[in-house]
């Protein structure tokens, strides 16, 4: 029989429960037994859903409050000094490590984080050191199992593996120069071995061990450190599913094939051409083969035709009994339910499968592998079968306008019509703006009345004459209140934005939206990325009403603010027909028209984001040149429409440059902003190793907590930046947009911010 399984599911509830809960909890408003109780029933309610789809192997030990990293970390007392003997509870000791803390005495920066591989889900960094002291401060897997046990479920432990870890964290600074955190394995196996042995006395018959580091190239070096650590765990562990997502093993395969575990797993939606070569090398095991043929990361129903014939294969070489249909890496990175979704229309909703339905899938391939006869299943089968008939229907038609200006992109298109060195004398000359111009990355918080107003909008209570003139209003209050703290290049605010990406989709033909299709970006920030359907064109200017009004208010220069083509793109759910390159370009054209727009428009600079461009990047390298060519040429076709007095300004957050530097020149956008202040300025350094010529602004202070940076600290970091970059290039900003903030905190925060820029000019002028 082939069995089925699910690998992880989304954590933060049907209606968003555990987002409502944590904030209560921050704001002091519950109790964290209260704030427990929120997350046992989402829990419960969770294994027992995904049970009642016929699931096999149900997954358990992968919910979080706010990050599984973060979890394990605290779970193995991986925990900075700089949060131990403050006096805080377990709970907000975790808390703290993941947003940072500023309160009751307490004044302490959060940890940084990154992206989880190729997903916008991000992670908190595990720091390590030689003296870091692991020990098992709790067992949550083993807790969790039990939890599920008294619910009436047995479940399959998930736990993310020792070497992935150690490999994903960083050396704290307090280490020695060189220190690498996997010499650390020697001394992280034995808590593992507790771990999993603890796991096997309470009953798991299975665990499920992450170890997605497999699909990286330089898994290839982990070789011995593998061995080691599975020869160690399996004498003492339930049976080991070792589990491997988002891209492919290639000759890691040879290896991974001689590790004592019980299990692999395989992602085939990523990378269905492992298939072969990866049962060819674990045929003459006993390893059992756990098929990743549902995608985790999409929300496209799953063509069960497909998916049988390839399951089929791994069963022609291995039999039935050495066969698992499973979903291709964890769910978290799809909605919870379509059922919650009331205002598609039936073509529409027939498109789609959603973490829960998603289960089903995985439960019915099985079902059909395993010669079922029942009748259920065979009409499953054939209404799959018509639905995916019907989408293959809809997708064959295009917009032939869309394709043919796509078809006629010409190399002139993407190039600037002067080098960098003429453009920086035209526009300083045209923006005038001082020696470390200050400015932020675009969004202002977005209030309560903000949201309320939107909300009436949408259900009819005020008119839409009434929401602009309250919008007005907002962008006046921003505006003003940038001319009085001194800020330089000013922005709108965005208050009549709802997200990022939506606003711009929501505005473009080609994309289709949902009501509560959220799903986990780092914390308690949850996104609802659009839905790519069709050809993307843009039927109307989307932000030059705004951005002109704006600039009608002050003699300051205006940024247009944008989301760039491949940040749309990475940040929605895109087409499965039709290439990434295709759908990037088509909004790269789209996006052009609008920057041309808002210059004809009186709009001196425009910022065009593209944090999500390392984010896109393939895991493997050998898959790069071919990304990164297309995905600069999309920034490029967007931005290069303008004349030499328009200054392009691009965003970019939580990103490795050292490896991509090369195409991060290329973009040539006049001024790029970068996070730097989480990850301790070490951007910086990529940049003084290369040389860059055009102007940069790194993040001063991290946004992405409630915490205040004191006006020395600024400095401090200023003149830290000041150390490698040029002057003449630096520009003083924030590290990414304030939408999430209070305004309390941004004011303080932007008021120190232009105190250490006029500091800076009088030490360096």
């Amino acid at each position: 029989m082939v069995s089925s399984s699910v690998l992880g599911f989304p954590r933060i509830g049907a209606n968003r429960e555990v987002k409502k809960a944590v904030e209560a909890y921050w704001a002091g408003k519950i109790s964290a037994d209260d704030l427990t109780k929120v997350a046992a029933d989402v829990k419960k309610a969770s294994w027992t859903s995904v049970k009642s789809k016929g699931v096999d192997f149900v997954p358990s030990g992968e919910f979080s409050l706010y990050d599984h990293v973060l979890d394990h970390s605290a779970a193995f007392n991986v925990i900075p000094k700089r949060y131990v003997g403050l006096g805080l509870s377990p709970l907000d000791v975790y808390f703290a490590m993941g947003r940072g803390r500023q309160a009751d005495g307490v004044d302490v920066p959060a940890s940084e984080m990154k992206k989880w591989f190729d997903s916008n889900y991000h992670f908190v960094v595990p720091e390590f050191s030689e003296e870091t002291d692991f020990k098992l401060n709790f067992n949550k897997a083993v807790e969790e199992f039990k939890e599920a046990q008294a619910a009436g479920i047995t479940t399959r432990p998930v736990v993310l593996g020792p070497i992935s870890f150690l490999v994903l964290g960083k050396a704290s600074k307090d280490a020695k120069p060189g220190f690498q955190p996997i010499s650390l394995l020697p001394k992280l196996l034995p808590i593992y071995e507790t771990l999993l042995g603890d796991l096997k006395a309470a009953g798991a018959d299975w665990v499920q061990v992450d170890e997605p580091v497999l699909v990286l190239d330089s898994a290839s070096t982990l070789e011995s450190q593998f061995a080691t650590a599975y020869t160690a765990l399996s004498k003492v562990s339930p049976k080991i599913l070792l589990t491997t997502y988002f891209s492919r093993l290639d000759s890691n395969v040879n290896f991974v094939a001689k590790l004592p575990v019980a299990g692999l797993h395989i992602d085939l939606d990523r990378a269905p051409g492992q298939l072969e070569p990866v049962a060819t090398a674990i045929k003459s095991t006993n390893i059992i083969l756990s098929l990743g043929l549902v995608s985790g990361r999409n929300i496209w129903k799953t063509d069960f035709a497909a998916a049988i014939k390839l399951g089929q294969k791994a069963i022609d070489v291995l039999g039935q009994d050495r066969v698992i249909v499973a979903t291709s890496s964890s769910l978290l990175h799809t909605p919870v339910t379509l059922a919650n979704e009331n205002k598609l229309t039936a073509e529409q909703k027939d498109w789609f499968s959603f973490a829960l339905e998603k289960a089903a899938e995985v439960a019915t391939i099985a079902a059909v592998l395993s010669g079922s006869q029942d009748a259920a299943i065979a009409a499953a089968l054939e209404e799959n079968k018509v639905s995916i008939a019907k989408r293959r229907e809809f997708e064959s038609s295009s917009d032939d306008s869309v394709r043919k200006r796509v078809s006629a992109i010409t190399p002139d298109q993407l190039e600037r019509k002067s080098p960098f060195t003429v453009r920086k004398d035209v526009q300083a000359k045209h923006l005038n703006l001082p020696k470390f111009p200050t400015t932020t990355i675009g969004s202002f918080p977005q209030t309560k009345e903000i949201r309320q107003a939107r909300a009436k909008l949408g259900k009819g209570e005020i008119t839409n004459e009434q929401y602009e003139d309250f919008i007005k209003k907002e962008i006046e209050t921003v505006v003003r209140f940038q001319e009085k703290i001194g800020l330089d290049l000013l922005v709108h605010g965005e208050p009549e934005r709802n997200d990022m990406v939506q606003y711009f989709g929501e505005q473009l033909h080609g994309f289709v939206f949902t009501q509560n299709a959220w799903v986990q970006s780092y914390g308690s920030r949850y996104v609802r990325p659009p839905i790519i359907v069709s050809d993307v064109s843009r039927p109307h200017p989307m932000t030059v009403k705004w951005s002109s009004y704006a600039q009608s208010l002050t003699k300051k220069p205006m940024k247009g603010m944008l989301t760039g083509p491949v940040t749309i793109l990475n940040w929605s759910f895109p087409r499965a027909d039709v290439s990434r390159e295709l759908q990037s370009k088509q909004l790269a054209l789209a996006l052009r028209d609008e920057v041309i727009d808002l210059e004809k428009a009186g709009i001196s600079a425009i910022q065009v984001d593209e944090p999500a461009i390392r984010e896109g990047l393939p895991l493997r390298r050998s898959d790069w040149d071919e990304y990164l060519k297309w995905a600069v040429d999309s920034f490029k076709l967007a931005t290069a429409g303008v004349t030499d007095q328009l200054q392009t300004h691009s965003h970019f957050c939580y990103s490795d440059f050292d490896d991509i530097f090369p195409s991060i020149q290329r973009l040539d956008a006049d001024v790029i902003s970068i996070e730097a202040s989480k990850s301790d300025m070490k951007l910086l350094n990529t940049f003084k190793h290369y040389g860059y010529s055009n102007q940069i602004g790194p993040g001063v202070y991290d946004i992405h907590s409630p915490r205040v940076p004191g006006s020395q600290e600024i400095k401090d970091r200023l003149k830290s930046m000041l150390d490698i970059l040029p002057d003449s290039l630096l520009f003083v900003n924030p590290d990414c947009g304030l939408k999430t903030r209070g305004w309390k905190e941004t004011e303080a925060s932007l008021v120190n911010l232009v105190e250490g820029a006029k500091w800076a000019r009088e030490n360096y002028a």
